[in-house]
């Protein structure tokens, strides 16, 4: 089992209970099974997109089973702990979304670059990679989607996937490039919620 297999199937676990701490943040009497389909989107809606585009077929979840079985196993979690974390984490499901978005950027942005997608485009895919399950996570559950609000959703993740890059370029370890670009994501996230940033308004 190799490195990025096993932080692939870590990510996509990390978005499921992200996934279904959103669910239940948003209603509190989600069965199982609308659990299950919001970690699922969440978890695999952004990676699926963007092997679309790059044609990487067949998909990860379709061809490997233990996708689907990290995404019940999360649900599973974020179900029996739920009541632990609100107790102990102020904010759980903003924890569990930024790690994911910090490991799905780099990984997309990696298979991307590996599939011989040029640099700048492959941070784009990268980004996709992270954010858009999200954004069809938030449009199920008839909110707006953290990327079209205000707050830096997206600019932590460029950010990172820009380091990641020139880092790349400079010849840094590649297992040194990707944790130090997730930390930047994950601390320039995290960051941003508390301290209010956000990008100057376009004014019409």
């Amino acid at each position: 089992m190799s490195v990025i297999y096993l932080t692939d199937l870590i990510g996509t676990g990390v978005f499921a209970i992200s996934g279904s701490l959103a669910a239940l943040h948003k209603k509190k009497d989600h069965d199982v099974l609308a659990l299950f389909i919001f970690a699922f989107v969440t978890a695999v809606g952004g990676g699926t997109l963007r092997d679309v585009v790059i044609q990487a077929y067949p998909v990860a979840w379709i061809s490997d089973v233990n996708y689907l079985m990290v995404v019940t196993a999360g649900v599973l979690i974020a179900i029996g702990c739920r009541r632990w974390w609100l107790g102990i984490l102020r904010r759980p499901l903003l924890v569990f979304d930024t790690l994911g978005i910090g490991i799905f950027t780099i990984l997309g942005l990696e298979k991307a670059l590996n599939a011989g997608v040029n640099a700048w485009a492959a941070v784009l895919l990268g980004i996709v990679s992270a954010l858009f399950g999200g954004v069809i996570r938030d449009t199920l559950a008839n909110e707006v989607p953290l990327v079209f609000e205000r707050q830096l959703y997206a600019t932590p993740c460029l950010t990172g996937a820009v380091c990641y890059v020139l880092a790349l370029a400079l010849g840094l370890h590649p297992t040194v490039n990707f944790l130090l670009a997730v930390g930047v994501i994950t601390v320039f996230r995290l960051l941003a919620v508390k301290k209010g940033w956000a990008l100057p308004p376009i004014r019409v």
